[in-house]
């Protein structure tokens, strides 16, 4: 079958690998009807996250049609369309059962290389290193899913589109649990840093969650633009205007009450001199010093290590809350189905590029060179 290979530090290929097979009677497997592209992955393009292998099947976003179930999977069949979450979940385990599925104790069987870089290992991530499992992701024609029952939603609404219902693999989750993680209350002003996909959720999130004000910060123009054409969603082109002093401007010198970083560990500034390392610290910096005191500060933002210049000072001097984390995603599948079938959001919207999966190596070097106006790539394999 085609999928998309990572071979080093900005060379994906398209590639023939094994279709993958049964190999737990919980598991099942779907042909990938659609794929996309996530900001993650440029992590994994830029060769700053620990653990890939060459040939490691990328992706994380899949949806697609049940071809195969093993003998214990009871709540799917073949011929189910399904949107399977990035987070791969046991269903069992005390994290699981408190409904803190990124946390799984029981689907990484690399945890030890994990709990030597983090202290515990978190759940097993499709398309994401051997340290979070090695399992092959989803931008292939075909994907294994383990723990099948725990794991994949059924879409059965036949008018809902693929491109309608895929983000709920990982991105509208991740920017909905991150405005839930800015504890925002009616009335908030809420400030999120970066327009990417996340960041586009997020924004949208904010909204639905009863935020009165939400600023986004980015530099692309095309991002900015899609965000400001949402709601009343007001922007900072932060190469034109001070991030902090804008934000003061806004907010009678109090600043936001929720302060989100949907941007994680390749940041950039206009003061940096060299953007070559991952876990840059200039959101935090920035978020932590305009944040108001005793609010609440929510990273979805992917970071990889350690980090220098991390504002731990100001963090505590100013009594913020910092929530954090992978999405639990199969804990907001549900809602967030109900609330596209109801019209409430259009996660469609921010697509920019489809295409075959056979275009994919050039639409990595687009998505991270941020050229054509890519904000984010679907692929039909």
């Amino acid at each position: 079958m085609d999928a998309l290979t990572w071979h080093g530090e900005g060379d994906v290929r398209l590639e023939d690998v094994p279709k993958p097979e049964i190999e737990e009677p919980t598991d099942a497997i779907i042909e990938v009807t659609a794929t996309a592209i996530c900001g993650s992955d440029l992590h994994l393009y830029n060769d700053f996250m620990p653990g890939m292998q060459e040939g490691d099947v990328l992706g994380h976003e899949p949806m697609g049609e049940i071809v195969e179930v093993g003998d214990d999977v009871d709540e799917l069949r073949e011929g189910d369309r399904v949107v399977v979450p990035f987070t791969i979940s046991c269903g069992d385990c005390w994290f699981c059962e408190n409904d803190l599925y990124s946390l799984c104790d029981e689907t990484n069987p690399n945890a030890e290389m994990a709990k030597e870089a983090m202290g515990h290992s978190p759940a097993g991530l499709f398309g994401f290193s051997h340290t979070l499992g090695g399992y092959d992701g989803g931008q292939a024609e075909y994907l294994r899913v383990p723990h099948a029952d725990v794991g994949p939603i059924k879409v059965e609404n036949d008018s809902l589109s693929d491109q309608e219902v895929l983000f709920l693999s990982d991105i509208f989750p991740t920017g909905y649990m991150a405005a839930e993680n800015a504890e925002i209350d009616d009335g908030d002003t809420v400030a999120v840093w970066g327009c990417g996909p996340v960041g586009q959720f997020a924004i949208r999130s904010a909204w639905m969650l009863g935020a009165e004000r939400v600023i986004a910060v980015d530099r692309i123009d095309e991002r900015l633009e899609m965000a400001e054409g949402h709601a009343d969603t007001e922007v900072i082109d932060y190469e034109e205007e001070d991030v902090y002093d804008r934000l003061m401007d806004a907010t009678d010198d109090r600043g936001p009450d929720g302060c989100i970083d949907a941007v994680g560990s390749e940041a950039h500034h206009t003061c940096a001199g060299s953007h070559d390392e991952p876990d840059r610290p200039y959101v935090l910096q920035e978020a932590v010093k305009s944040c108001r005191k005793g609010g609440t500060l929510s990273i979805p933002g992917v970071y990889i290590d350690e980090m220098d210049g991390a504002p731990m000072g100001p963090l505590m001097n100013k009594a913020l809350t910092v929530n954090t984390g992978q999405t639990h995603v199969q804990a907001y599948l549900d809602p967030l189905l109900k609330r596209i079938e109801g019209g409430e959001i259009d996660p469609s919207a921010i697509i920019t590029h489809e295409a075959d999966l056979a275009d994919g190596p050039d639409l990595y070097d687009t998505f991270n060179d941020k050229e054509d106006d890519c904000i984010k790539v679907v692929m039909t394999p």
